[in-house]
């Protein structure tokens, strides 16, 4: 169908009184969304009486603030040091032990230049925190560097060419 002077009012109204291009295309009939769009255009009408708006977001109130203690009162130990026992084999270094710490000091919005960045518990939760306590040479405090960068194992030996084939003539 063709843009009569007749379907042209009719756009015309119905684009001033704040329809949709769907809308307008589907009371005229014969025409596409697009068409209507493209009409529009080459009419130069601009200004509508009630634009489509999407619907504004609810205003959610800002989550109060956490209680921030003062200071850790007892220092945390991950693991305690265990005396090597003397034999011609190096022992591996201790592994800290796994435990559940407690809430740190800092959150994203408090957290410092030279604050430990170690995060502690579930980032999705509120109760999500960082160490805060005060950093070494690197982002972590001393105890969470310890755990962070474990030494290289110098016990083990590097499998060569001749223990490669070795290891590979047991499948064969």
């Amino acid at each position: 169908m063709g843009w009569t002077d007749e379907r042209v009012d009719v756009l015309k109204k119905l684009w001033l009184d704040g329809l949709s291009a769907s809308q307008i295309a589907k009371q005229l009939g014969g025409v596409t969304r697009n068409a209507v769009i493209g009409k529009v255009h080459r009419l130069g009408l601009s200004g509508r009486a009630a634009p489509s708006q999407p619907a504004r977001p609810v205003f959610k109130a800002p989550r109060p603030t956490r209680p921030v203690p003062a200071a850790p009162s007892i220092p945390r130990r991950l693991a305690e040091p265990v005396a090597a026992a003397p034999s011609a084999a190096p022992t591996p270094p201790p592994v800290p032990a796994l435990r559940v710490e407690e809430p740190g000091t800092a959150t994203v919005l408090t957290l410092g230049a030279h604050m430990c960045k170690w995060p502690i518990g579930d980032p999705s939760s509120d109760e999500f925190t960082f160490c805060g306590r005060r950093a070494s040479e690197s982002p972590y405090c001393v105890e969470h560097a310890r755990v962070a960068y474990q030494p290289a194992q110098t016990g083990k030996k590097k499998a060569g060419p001749n223990e490669l084939a070795r290891s590979l003539r047991r499948y064969i």
